[in-house]
């Protein structure tokens, strides 16, 4: 069984495409392609499962168009359209070494001088020039701080968890 621990969302499926099971795939992170990815992981009614590949193409910088094995009618990809996709933390670590944004949310976050967390990693917002953490503290606050390399002490794949030397007063804000 696949934990959700284990898997970070790289994307969603679109819309079917033709007539033969293809869907479109809105990506974030292209770790699928960057590895010797057999499969992506679908949120099926909230449970884990994995899909493998029959073949992918990119359409654009942040589209593919994705066959799974088994789904072969445009029927069955239609079941199968808006469903959050994931990727196994694991085979993204071991296949580049470096950690994506996408891959640390869900990752503790810590103040240099704190024992507590400041809260969870909820999401990266990258909209803008200055990229930020949105991350979720334990009263449901959320705090907005800078994902600014200057900032980040370190990152622990293995504890799950980001140290941060953040500017005196930011948490203050």
């Amino acid at each position: 069984m696949i934990k959700r621990e284990d898997v970070y969302k790289i994307g969603r499926l679109g819309k079917s495409h033709g007539v033969k099971g293809e869907l479109q795939f809105a990506f974030d992170d292209d770790v699928f392609d960057r590895t010797e990815a057999d499969h992506l992981v679908l949120d099926i009614d909230g449970i884990l499962v994995p899909f493998f590949f029959e073949e992918y193409r990119f359409k654009s910088d942040d589209v593919a168009l994705v066959k799974f094995e088994g789904i072969d009618t445009g029927e069955q990809a239609q079941a199968l359209t808006n469903v959050d996709v994931y990727f196994e933390r694991q085979a993204a670590h071991d296949a580049s070494g470096e950690l994506s944004l996408a891959q640390i949310i869900g990752f503790s976050v810590y103040s240099h001088d704190a024992q507590e967390p400041l809260g969870l990693l909820e999401a990266v917002d990258d909209s803008t020039e200055n990229i930020l953490f949105v991350v979720k503290k334990a009263d449901g606050e959320t705090l907005l701080l800078p994902c600014n390399e200057d900032f980040i002490d370190m990152i622990d794949p293995q504890q799950r968890r980001i140290v941060m030397s953040l500017p005196e007063g930011l948490l203050d804000l």
